[in-house]
């Protein structure tokens, strides 16, 4: 957070104000230039700036409250709260994809792993696909076309009804 008493201590030893000093501390890069090569707008911008300060390190302090809350912890607010286990963690993929089965009462589509992953389409279906070959999964296609796997360990009750026969 910026502060009051650094900014005009940043207005008097630039001059008062001339070499625009305390408009670097306050982020104003762009008018920061301007002050240092024009002697602070020819002094009356130095003026201005010592009845100003107060209010603009008021909005300062607003604009880096706003990025923090824009930008927290890597994400834009927009974004929503990750339930996902970053790739580089030390849980396995098969292990992601055994979870996302089970939440999903033993199904699952690469999609799901994917974004539960967050991990490429392809690379999901090449370990899905790999489960399936080793007898710990049945591909299975829905009637609306969608190839599902399915983990009989975490299907309780699956019916034939919702599956096409392959």
């Amino acid at each position: 957070m910026y502060s009051i008493p650094i900014a005009y201590l940043l207005w008097f030893i630039s001059g008062f104000g001339v070499l625009g000093f305390h408009r670097f501390y306050l982020g104003k890069i762009g008018s920061g230039l301007i002050w240092a090569f024009t002697g602070g707008l020819f002094f009356l911008g130095a003026v201005y700036d010592f009845f100003t300060l107060p209010g603009q390190v008021r909005e300062a302090n607003i604009r880096e409250r706003y990025r923090e809350s824009l930008y927290h912890d890597g994400r834009t607010i927009y974004d929503p709260p990750r339930e996902r286990v970053p790739r580089n963690s030390k849980e396995s993929l098969e292990r992601i994809i055994l979870r996302t089965a089970k939440k999903n009462n033993g199904k699952t589509t690469p999609s799901e792993v994917a974004l539960e992953g967050n991990i490429s389409l392809e690379e999901a279906k090449q370990n899905l696909e790999k489960l399936a070959q080793s007898g710990y999964a049945d591909m299975k296609v829905t009637k609306t076309g969608v190839i599902v796997y399915v983990f009989p360990d975490f299907a309780p009750s699956i019916t034939a009804e919702e599956f096409e026969d392959i």
